[in-house]
């Protein structure tokens, strides 16, 4: 009994030091992170983020420590770092995560029998109240200690004394709009990087308010004369708040403009809807130049392919923006699926059939994982031409159905290489010159890669390989294209041919049917022809020379006579000389 009674002590005191060697280690690590971020060099920041991760090991939610490693990721330009820790604040994320559950207890609801229903509905309400449970801790994660869930469905929580009187004294004293205001100001960049434009703008306009209405209330509360120096001043400096207003405006400039073209679009405005990207994509509408993320730069190439579509242009227009938003996302489920109808409408198989194969395996890996293939779960789309994770079943259904029918067809079929170029059949040599020397200009290998100066790319990504890539598509593109004007000028060659022989049957046949003709006069030597002139000339002299004189002989005799009242025969050709 008394050795149980002395060991106690010392197990106490073992127990505060623990308890004191960990606050100080956690203090010490966040002292240290901050000198590192201070200096603003991506090595002192690396070596902070090192610091930081030691400090959430030891305790995870800690949130001076959890706002200095998004910082710290934001600065290293690791955007998907900070989209994976912070996710769940994702506004699209949420709406998917709630449409894929649906959806996946819609399918499990139509495959179970009638018989299951009790136990269904058992199971359903088993998961509401495990998603009620995890809203519920989503509102104190910031002092919750931990969560333990177990495979079989059952999940509880923990909380100790000391979390819970962190929590009541944290909502006594402490705002709760103000609590994890950092996190919409960096998630919002970081998303914007990304491509999520709405997301941005959703949570930059939420740090904003939450930022004015913490001033505000910071404000009534000092009088007119008071200077404050406060501790979130150093991890919100003044400037931030200008940033991320500039930020807000060039985003929503930037979904105004593909707004008006979908808009131009939807209205059968194709020329206007084709204005209005070609602006947003070549940095006339986007407000600073070189600073639009790739990803949203993609999707406005894959509009634009549809507007050239639906306007009549050449289907190689349409090919080449394809060819471009791949060959900045590869995994780009709208451009391969509008590339391979392109092809399609073209009649070239094998290009159409390798697209169908590839967008075959997206829709299993997204079917399989609920993601698309290296991508994170939160990564979603800026516009809604993505399929929806209840509507991927059909659509890899349908894609199957269309590879097994072009592969009927893939011996029995030309290539309609007028609608690749944008010509009717029939024209002339004139237009498929204009037309070939246009696509050649603007679709030359050498200059495909122009695009890739003007588009942001993160964590990372090598440029080079995106440049590679549009080059090498350009070249296909650009060969296919000199094959159009090769097939087309043999066609055109052909017809006229066709043209010339059929005049010159309709010249023998009229030739045939036309009666004999009169013999014609004989017509004098060649080998006189100087004098046949001369005396021509001297013939029509003389004529000329005797009716003058014979009129002078007869005016002579009516003088000579006595009266001058008798009539005189006048001819007007000698008076007129």
């Amino acid at each position: 009994m008394s050795s149980s009674s002395s060991s106690s002590p010392s197990f106490a005191g073992e127990k505060k030091h623990w308890w004191f060697s960990n606050r100080k280690i956690i203090e010490r690590y966040i002292k240290d992170s901050r000198a590192l971020l201070s200096t603003q060099t991506p090595s002192d920041v690396s070596a902070a983020l090192h610091l930081l991760d030691a400090a959430l090991v030891v305790s995870p939610r800690l949130e001076t420590a959890l706002e200095l490693k998004a910082r710290s990721l934001l600065f290293l330009r690791r955007f998907r770092d900070v989209a994976d820790m912070l996710q769940d604040y994702i506004p699209s994320f949420k709406c998917h995560h709630s449409d894929s559950y649906s959806s996946s207890v819609s399918l499990s609801s139509t495959s179970s029998s009638d018989g299951s229903s009790s136990n269904q509905s058992s199971k359903d309400k088993v998961k509401l109240l495990a998603f009620s449970s995890d809203d519920y801790s989503g509102t104190i994660s910031s002092s919750s200690s931990s969560c333990c869930i177990h495979g079989d469905g059952q999940s509880f929580k923990c909380f100790s004394v000391s979390d819970l009187k962190k929590m009541v004294l944290s909502g006594l004293s402490k705002n709760p709009e103000k609590e994890g205001q950092w996190r919409y100001v960096v998630l919002g960049q970081a998303c914007y990087h990304l491509g999520l434009m709405e997301d941005a703008v959703v949570l930059l306009q939420t740090a904003k308010r939450l930022a004015t209405a913490a001033f505000r209330r910071r404000s009534n509360t000092f009088s007119d004369d008071v200077i404050t120096n406060s501790p979130s001043s150093t991890l919100h400096p003044s400037s931030e708040s200008a940033d991320v207003s500039r930020l807000l405006t060039h985003v929503k400039l930037l979904l105004r403009r593909r707004a008006a073209a979908l808009a131009a679009h939807d209205s059968g405005l194709h020329a206007e809807s084709i204005r209005h990207f070609t602006k947003l994509l070549e940095g006339g509408g986007a407000g600073r130049a070189g600073s639009v993320p790739a990803t949203f730069i993609a999707d406005c190439y894959v509009h634009r392919a549809r507007a050239y579509r639906a306007s009549g242009r050449a289907l190689a227009e349409s090919i080449a923006d394809c060819n471009r938003a791949l060959a900045v996302d590869p995994s780009s489920i709208p451009a391969l699926s509008t590339r391979a109808c392109l092809f399609e409408s073209a009649r070239c198989v094998p290009e159409c059939l390798r697209d169908l194969e590839h967008l075959k395996l997206l829709y299993g890996s997204f079917l399989r994982d609920r993601k698309l293939p290296g991508g994170p779960a939160w990564a979603r789309p800026a516009t809604g031409h993505w399929p929806r994770y209840r509507d991927v079943p059909a659509a890899l259904r349908a894609v199957a159905d269309k590879i097994s029918e072009l592969r009927g067809l893939s011996g029995c079929c030309n290539v309609d290489y007028y609608a690749l170029v944008g010509l009717r059949r029939g024209c002339s040599r004139a237009e498929l010159g204009r037309a070939h020397l246009l696509l050649t200009l603007r679709h030359r290998p050498d200059k495909a890669a122009g695009f890739v100066d003007r588009c942001e790319f993160v964590d990372g990504r090598d440029v080079d390989a995106v440049r590679d890539q549009a080059r090498m598509s350009a070249l296909l593109l650009y060969r296919l294209l000199q094959k159009a004007q090769s097939n087309i000028l043999g066609c055109i060659s052909e017809e006229e041919a066709n043209y010339a022989e059929k005049q010159r049957q309709i010249a023998v046949a009229a030739a045939l049917v036309q009666p004999a003709s009169p013999p014609p006069e004989p017509i004098m030597g060649s080998g006189q022809p100087a004098a046949s002139a001369s005396a021509a000339a001297a013939v029509a002299v003389s004529v000329f020379q005797g009716v003058f004189c014979r009129d002078l002989a007869v005016v002579g005799s009516l003088i000579s006579q006595a009266g001058f009242n008798r009539p005189m025969p006048v001819k007007y050709e000698a008076l007129s000389c």
